[in-house]
């Protein structure tokens, strides 16, 4: 990485964790991903949920004519398909020759928005899970137990022991990724797992912690799933993104919401993130006083773990104050993004 006091000049990152939806709300979203990343991991929870190959090479399709003629053969969408209690095994053969599907997604049924088709039992998975570690398909994790005797703020470390621990013992070559963790457990879980196993960490845990749903009054937009957690958690995740550890990478989740669907009686939950999410990480890293390992948990951790080729291109920040818009069109309505009104120190070149 280059950089002087005013410009920092880096590898391209890619995103490992990305919601663009579809249609028009997608062609809103996308510019501002493809702006900052060459590739993405595209979250297959839409409706109805990418569940097949086929699916998935269509929704592909629908991204890359959705780019603007200025953003055209930028940007990579990396496919994952949505595992379900009756996703075949012949259907992960199929997948991983396609060479367009890079992983598949397990949501635990109910466990967050759009997984009401998610996997009510894992141990219904087995002979689907025998075929991706077979195949070296990596197992895409939203970690936590959906049972409501569970604490929503201690879901994630319960599934590690209930649901993370037995699967890799049950599969030892399985590849895995413990996507957006929020907890030490989950940050001393993976340093303590063998070189299959990575996460992902969102800017917005590394930046908020449960305060922010609650300061001034209750935050919609500061909702999402996992939840924010305790400062403490903050402070690990904090530490293990900028320690250097080559299993810790970038992952947004930035996650697209209408207005009305957010500030509502059931709001939803997501954050977004993607219209300043390099800024925001480079404002983490900077605090932290580890502006030197920025591109290697943007941009070099991510590829590593997957298996693909680093990108060869670079982008630049400057380091020049800008006011986040108040709001960001996302088709017909509008959406709220994170840290709407107020100003990031750093911007893209």
């Amino acid at each position: 990485m280059n950089d002087t006091a005013d410009k920092l000049t880096f590898t391209r990152p890619d995103d490992w964790h990305l919601h663009l939806r579809d249609g028009n709300a997608m062609r809103s979203v996308l510019p501002d991903t493809v702006r900052r990343f060459a590739r993405a991991i595209i979250m297959p929870n839409l409706k109805p949920p990418i569940v097949t190959t086929e699916q998935a090479a269509a929704y592909r399709a629908r991204i890359l004519s959705a780019l603007p003629a200025e953003l055209a053969g930028r940007f990579e969408p990396l496919m994952t398909l949505y595992l379900t209690d009756t996703t075949s095994p012949e259907e992960i053969t199929r997948a991983r020759a396609s060479g367009i599907v890079q992983g598949i997604k397990l949501y635990p049924a109910g466990a967050t928005t759009h997984s009401d088709a998610g996997v009510t039992d894992i141990a219904r998975c087995e002979a689907t899970l025998e075929k991706m570690e077979e195949l070296d398909m990596p197992l895409l994790v939203h970690g936590e137990v959906v049972d409501p005797a569970v604490d929503v703020f201690d879901r994630e470390k319960i599934f590690i022991d209930r649901v993370l621990t037995p699967l890799l013992q049950r599969f030892p070559g399985l590849r895995v990724v413990f996507e957006h963790i929020t907890t030490r457990e989950a940050v001393e879980f993976v340093q303590t797992a063998p070189n299959r196993i990575a996460a992902t960490i969102t800017a917005h845990h590394l930046m908020l912690n449960r305060n922010a749903l609650f300061t001034g009054g209750l935050q919609p937009h500061h909702y999402c799933l996992p939840v924010l957690k305790r400062e403490m958690h903050r402070q690990a995740l904090l530490e293990a993104a900028t320690s250097g550890h080559s299993r810790f990478f970038l992952g947004t989740d930035s996650a697209p919401h209408p207005v009305r669907d957010k500030e509502s009686a059931c709001g939803c939950a997501g954050i977004y993130s993607a219209h300043a999410a390099i800024e925001f990480y480079a404002e983490v890293f900077e605090q932290a006083g580890r502006l030197d390992r920025l591109e290697a948990f943007t941009s070099f951790h991510g590829p590593d773990f997957y298996g693909l080729p680093r990108n060869t291109d670079r982008i630049s920040l400057i380091r020049e104050s800008w006011q986040i818009p108040e709001q960001v069109e996302l088709g017909e309505e509008k959406l709220i993004p994170l840290r709407a009104g107020e100003h990031a120190r750093w911007k893209l070149a």
